[in-house]
């Protein structure tokens, strides 16, 4: 099956970047999925699947220099075995991350190359004002268009109510409430899916992400599951990122639901989902205002007039904590292994002296 890389993304710019693969033989691709260590890649000959050369895996600073799925890379194709070999990734033009689950200060890419990013949350008691501040904050940073999704708008009773909850956080961020299971609202939402483009899909477990997909495609290409009823949390359906053709072209990534969702972004992130409580704490009277107990503190005092929400502070304060300490971890890291660096070329150098000295007798 042939395909027409245009559908997915390809422009001018990935062209101009790949130029110099096309001179070495290879063919320009676009990684759909991770399988432990080979990827299945779209190509203008279908799908391959394909693994990293050695030398690349080797270069590798870190994991966010492998493929992610999204990414254009240039490989070498074997179209009669199926296989392939990927040699590079090309520059990315945005990509959403977050902090790898876990001790590890690491980058993990959960999508790559996307222009629109549906936060998707539920009407039901899934729903999280701090949670969607959480996710604005990391897609200000990644080059992407954010669009809020309100799903199971069938079972929320005042569903005018949430909207109005949410545009005071938003900022203009387009918000669509929808219902993925009668299809209501589904058609907006498509129109905003077109040729050549890429969406990403992001939500806790349990928001309805793949049958929202299946309402989109028209198909049922995503298996479903219920929340649990006890609690109304969500059980993980879609165990892997993936991306997904649409029939007129273009696509969409989807992603497991994310437990937990870790920062990784910088204060840009944070002033884009927080222009709000930033431009009231710039009238504070001293410039290091903590907004708990200082004279002449607008932020306080914005909140007793009602003017701002105290739980809106109390998010603000949580992500600059969080983004503090990922700062220094981030710079740890950095340190050690900047240390690690000049341990090993101390060692190659005493190592070459050594050697260098026993030749001279």
């Amino acid at each position: 099956m042939n395909m027409k890389l245009e559908d997915l993304g390809w422009d001018g710019v990935f062209m101009a970047h790949f130029e110099r693969f096309h001179e070495e033989g290879l063919a320009p691709g676009r990684i759909a999925r991770e399988e432990r260590d080979l990827y299945g890649v779209y190509w203008q000959g279908g799908e391959v699947m394909a693994e990293v050369s050695g030398k690349m895996r080797h270069d590798a600073g870190s994991r966010s220099d492998l493929p992610a799925v999204g990414d254009w890379v240039a490989m070498h194709v074997r179209p009669g075995e199926g296989r392939g070999t990927i040699h590079a990734v090309l520059p990315r033009k945005s990509s959403f991350s977050r902090k790898e689950a876990g001790v590890h200060t690491e980058e993990q890419i959960a999508a790559a190359n996307i222009d629109t990013v549906f936060l998707v949350t539920g009407l039901d008691r899934d729903f999280n004002l701090r949670r969607i501040e959480r996710y604005l904050t990391l897609v200000w940073d990644c080059g992407a268009s954010p669009v809020i999704v309100l799903n199971k708008a069938d079972l929320c009773a005042d569903v005018a109510a949430r909207v109005e909850q949410v545009e005071a956080i938003a900022f203009g961020v387009p918000i669509h409430a929808v219902s993925a299971v009668t299809g209501g609202g589904v058609e907006a939402l498509r129109l905003r899916l077109s040729r050549g483009k890429t969406a990403a899909l992001l939500g806790s477990s349990g928001v309805g992400k793949s049958t929202l997909i299946n309402a989109l495609l028209g198909a049922e290409r995503q298996a479903v599951r219920d929340v649990r009823a006890s609690d109304g949390r969500g059980r993980h359906t879609t165990t892997r990122r993936e991306l997904i053709l649409l029939p007129g072209g273009g696509a969409l990534i989807d992603n497991p639901g994310m437990r937990e969702l870790q920062m990784w972004t910088d204060e840009d992130g944070l002033s884009g989902t927080f222009a709000d409580v930033e431009e009231i704490a710039a009238q504070c009277r001293f410039r290091n205002c903590k907004h708990q107990s200082e004279p002449g503190c607008a932020v306080r005092q914005a909140i007793a007039a009602g003017a701002l929400d105290a739980g809106r502070l109390r998010g603000y304060q949580k992500l600059q904590r969080e983004l503090r300490h990922l700062e220094r971890k981030q710079s740890e890291k950095a340190r050690l292994a900047e240390k690690a660096k000049w341990k090993k070329i101390a060692q190659q150098a005493r190592k070459t002296n050594k050697y260098g000295t026993e030749a001279r007798y």
